[in-house]
């Protein structure tokens, strides 16, 4: 199960789906959440628990209604988070988290506000628009909750403990969006955690260094059941 990141959407995910079905033998399942690509647009703003009401009401309901039990969830960024919150209090058979949140540091509250900034100027909405039905209400439904004051103390580093299944956490050096100290705290609370730092990757280093993200996710997954 794919779950994608703040202003992502199944298209955005590109070749992987399909890479790791074919390389792993898995059947794969992604989906563009509520108010992300063809999906309903947002109809009203955004609270600090948005990740854990999909992790805690969204994904079980989804799950249940493809009948499957026991996933493994590979999330990117706050599909990551959701992943995470999901797995503290539900059985998986492993996680893969990429650029993983589990708490806020200053430099991804200064990167959020610096997209606000240029949003309109730089292309990112011309390049998101190709991807969302209401771009604006994507953007700013992400943008705007991040960068609410009550956000800063969000923190998920409790729930990490409650987490059994293996984790395989992936983050780039050169993330403008989060430090390693966000895979360093996950590989602290949780047993059986393996990081794989990518060097020269941003915040996506499944689009920046693709074949090794892959391979690892094949790897990691052989022994997930």
């Amino acid at each position: 199960m794919l779950l994608h990141e703040g202003l992502g959407s199944l298209a955005l995910w590109r070749d992987l789906p399909q890479e790791l079905a074919q390389k792993s033998g898995r059947s794969v399942l992604a989906y563009s959440r509520y108010g992300y690509g063809n999906s309903d647009p947002f109809t009203e703003p955004r609270e600090p628990d948005y990740m854990h009401h999909e992790a805690r009401v969204v994904l079980p309901e989804l799950l249940a209604s493809f009948t499957i039990a026991r996933p493994v969830l590979v999330g990117h960024s706050d599909g990551a988070s959701i992943a995470l919150i999901y797995a503290s209090t539900h059985e998986v058979a492993g996680l893969v988290t990429i650029a993983p949140h589990v708490f806020v540091e200053p430099v991804t509250v200064e990167a959020i506000a610096q997209a606000r900034a240029t949003y309109d100027t730089v292309g990112l909405r011309e390049r998101l628009a190709r991807h969302h039905r209401n771009v604006d209400a994507t953007f700013y439904g992400w943008n705007d909750i991040w960068l609410d004051p009550r956000f800063r103390t969000w923190n998920i580093e409790p729930l990490l403990a409650g987490i059994r299944a293996p984790v395989l956490a992936i983050q780039g050096d050169a993330d403008a969006y989060g430090t390693l100290a966000q895979i360093e705290a996950i590989r602290a609370a949780v047993a059986h955690t393996t990081t794989l730092i990518v060097s020269g990757a941003g915040h996506s280093p499944q689009r920046d260094a693709p074949a090794t993200v892959v391979d690892a996710i094949v790897e990691f997954t052989r022994d997930a059941r």
